[in-house]
C-alpha cells in the first residue's frame, strides 16, 4: 500500500527539460534497450499503431519486469504483457487458455495438470517448455520476495515438454486466478538482472526502460497469437499534475487522473471512467484490546475495546451515507461498495447496507450506550470512540477519513482521523481501523480477509461456519460451483461477515479509474479493474485502435 518517492519528480522534470523530453529520451541511457538502440520517438512505427499513456510513478515496478517478484501480481494485479500466462480471465471472470491448451484437476483436488502449446517461443528464439512453467512456479513458491501467493503449491514439475503438473498441499481452485497473471519466465535466461532485461513469450517485448521516466514496449514479432493492432506502447511515469499537463499539451494519448482534477477542460480529449473493484474500506477489529497478532516477522497489538462490540460495528455500517461520500469526495466518480469484489460473481447482494442513522442510534442505546453531554455515546466509562488511520500521502483517503468521521459524529460515535506513513500505519493493522484500498479479480480476497487463517484478517475474525464455507469453496469441482459458497461466507441467513451479521468491515466506495483519452483512440472494452490505477488498463492494449 505504501507509495515510494522519486528524487526526480515529474514536476521538476517538466520544468527542466520539458514534457517532450520525457517522451524522446536517448536510447543510450536506457535499461534493457534493444541492440539497435530503438528511438523512443517512435520512428519507423506507424502513428496509427502506437499509443503513449501517462501512469503514476507508483506504477513503475521497483524490481523491474519480473513475475517472480511483483510484475503482474502483488498489489497491482494485471496481465504481464511481456510474458505469457498459462490462462487468461475473460470479461465475465471465466477462463480461457493461453500457453495452456487444456487443464484438469484430480478427484482429490490436489493435482492440477496443464497441457501446453508447442508453438510458443521466447523472444530469444528458444521454445517455451513445461519445464519453464514449473521453474517459474517453484521460483515464486520458494522466494521471500515474490508477491504472487503460491503458498498452497507443494511442487511443480514437467514430466515432458508439453505437460505441467502442479501438486497442492490443500484444495485451492482459486489458484487459477493467480495463474492468470503469473508470467512464465525462461529457466535458461533467468537471473538477478532478469527484471531489467526480461525475455518472455508474450504480446510485447521490452525495448527500452529509462528508470524513473518511461518504458517502451514493442509488439513481439515471434508471438504465437493474433498480431497486436498496437505495435508500440510507451508508458511515461508522472505525477498527477504533470500527467494533466502532458494531456493538455497533446504529448500523450491517455493520462491517468483523479477526481480532484477531473473538472479540468482538456481540448481534444474526453474524460473516460472505468468501473473497478478498487475498494476503499475500514476493518473493524472484533476482539478486545490486549491480544497480539503476527504479520510475517512482526508482532503487533491486536483488538479494540470499542469495535469489539457487535452493536458498534453494525451501527457504524448503518450510520454511513456512502453515496454522499462518493459525491463529495470523488465528485461522483465511483460506486457504492458493500463488499470486496462488488459486481463479481462471488459477491453477495446480502452485503448491501442502507443508510439508517436512526437504527444505528437505536442499536447503541439498546445495548446500554448512553449519549453524553458531549454528543458521544459511552458505557461504563468507555466512550464510543476510536482512531481512524489513513495514508497521509493519499488525498482521497484523507478526505474519506474526515468525511466518515463527520458522519459517524452525527450519530454519537467519535472518530479521530490519524494520518501517517505506511510504516506508521502497519503496527495498527490489528488494533485500529485503517482506511484500506483493496480489490482484485479473484475471490481469494474474500478468503484472506475473512478466514481465521487469512493473511489479511486484520479484523481478527474467527467463525467456524464461515471458515467451513471458505474451505469448501476452494475445493469445489469448478470455480463456478464455488461462487454460492463465497456468498454464503458473507451471509447465509444466520451468520457471516455481512453488516447484519458480524460486520467485520465497513466498505465505502469502489473508486472509478479516470483517464484523459485523446479523441479517436478506441480503447477495447475493459474488465472490472482491480486495485491499482495503472497497468490493468493495458491488459488488452493489443486490441486498441485508432479511428
Amino acid at each position: 500500500m505504501a507509495k515510494r518517492s522519486l528524487a526526480l519528480t515529474r514536476r521538476s522534470f517538466l520544468t527542466g527539460s520539458g514534457i517532450a523530453g520525457a517522451l524522446a529520451l536517448s536510447a543510450c541511457s536506457s535499461e534493457g534497450a534493444g541492440d539497435d538502440g530503438a528511438a523512443t520517438s517512435g520512428s519507423g512505427v506507424d502513428p496509427s499503431r502506437r499509443v503513449t499513456i501517462a501512469m503514476s510513478t507508483t506504477n513503475e515496478p521497483d524490481a523491474g519486469f519480473d513475475p517472480c517478484v511483483a510484475w503482474g501480481c502483488g498489489e497491482h494485479v494485471h496481465e504481464p504483457l511481456i510474458q505469457s500466462t498459462l490462462i487468461h480471465t475473460t470479461e465475465d471472470m471465466g477462463f480461457e487458455c493461453d500457453l495452456a491448451t487444456s487443464y484438469e484437476c484430480s478427484d482429490d483436488k490436489l493435482t492440477w495438470t496443464f497441457k501446453l502449446r508447442d508453438d510458443a517461443k521466447f523472444s530469444d528464439g528458444e521454445p517455451v517448455r513445461a519445464s519453464d512453467a514449473a521453474f517459474t512456479l517453484n521460483t515464486i513458491r520458494g522466494s521471500k520476495n515474490a508477491q504472487a501467493d503460491l503458498s498452497m503449491v507443494d511442487d511443480a514439475s514437467a514430466p515432458d515438454d508439453a505437460t505441467l503438473v502442479v501438486k497442492l498441499s490443500k484444495p485451492y481452485n482459486a489458484l487459477l486466478y493467480t495463474l492468470a497473471v503469473v508470467g512464465i519466465v525462461p529457466e535458461h535466461a533467468y537471473g538477478p538482472d532478469y527484471g531489467k532485461k526480461p525475455i518472455g513469450s508474450g504480446r510485447y517485448v521490452l525495448t527500452q526502460w529509462d528508470r524513473g521516466q518511461q518504458v517502451i514496449l514493442d509488439a513481439n514479432p515471434s508471438y504465437y497469437g493474433e498480431e497486436p493492432q498496437i505495435k508500440r506502447v510507451v508508458v511515461v511515469f508522472m505525477e498527477e499534475d504533470a500527467a494533466l499537463a502532458a494531456a493538455k499539451s497533446g504529448q500523450v494519448d491517455m493520462a491517468y487522473t483523479s477526481a480532484t482534477l477531473a473538472d479540468q477542460q482538456v481540448g481534444g480529449y474526453t474524460l473516460e471512467s472505468y468501473d473497478t473493484v478498487d475498494s476503499r474500506g475500514v476493518q473493524l477489529p472484533v476482539v478486545p484490546a490486549g491480544a497480539e497478532r503476527e504479520d510475517g516477522p512482526n508482532t503487533y497489538p491486536a483488538g479494540n475495546d470499542v469495535t469489539c462490540n457487535l452493536e458498534v460495528r453494525q451501527a457504524v455500517n448503518l450510520a454511513v451515507d456512502r453515496q454522499t461520500i462518493i459525491d463529495d469526495v470523488l465528485g461522483g466518480h465511483g460506486s457504492v461498495a458493500y463488499s470486496i469484489g462488488d459486481g463479481l460473481p462471488w459477491a453477495s447482494t446480502d452485503m448491501r447496507c442502507d443508510y439508517a442513522p436512526d437504527r444505528a442510534r437505536a442499536l447503541l442505546e439498546d445495548a446500554g450506550w448512553e449519549l453524553g453531554d458531549d454528543g458521544v455515546y459511552a458505557r461504563d466509562g468507555l466512550a464510543c470512540a476510536f482512531d481512524l488511520y489513513y495514508a497521509a500521502g493519499d488525498s482521497v483517503r484523507q478526505a474519506m477519513a474526515h468525511a466518515l468521521a463527520d458522519q459517524l459524529g452525527q450519530v454519537g460515535i467519535r472518530v479521530t482521523p490519524q494520518g501517517g506513513s505506511w510504516d506508521d500505519l502497519y503496527p495498527h493493522e490489528f488494533s485500529d481501523p485503517i482506511m484500506w484500498g483493496w480489490g482484485s479479480n479473484s475471490p481469494s480476497d474474500v478468503y484472506e480477509l475473512n478466514s481465521s487463517k487469512g493473511t489479511m484478517n486484520y479484523a481478527c475474525y474467527e467463525n467456524a461456519q464461515v471458515d467451513a464455507y471458505l474451505d469448501e469453496a476452494l475445493a469445489t469441482d469448478t470455480v463456478e460451483d464455488s461462487w454460492p459458497l463465497w456468498r454464503k461466507a458473507e451471509w447465509d441467513g444466520q451468520t457471516g461477515v455481512a453488516p447484519q451479521g458480524d460486520a467485520t468491515w465497513l466498505w465505502l466506495a469502489n473508486v472509478s479509474h479516470l483517464y484523459w483519452k485523446r479523441e479517436g483512440l478506441k480503447v477495447a472494452r475493459q474488465k472490472l479493474q482491480p486495485h491499482g490505477h495503472g497497468w490493468s488498463i493495458l491488459n488488452n492494449v493489443d486490441r486498441w485502435s485508432w479511428e
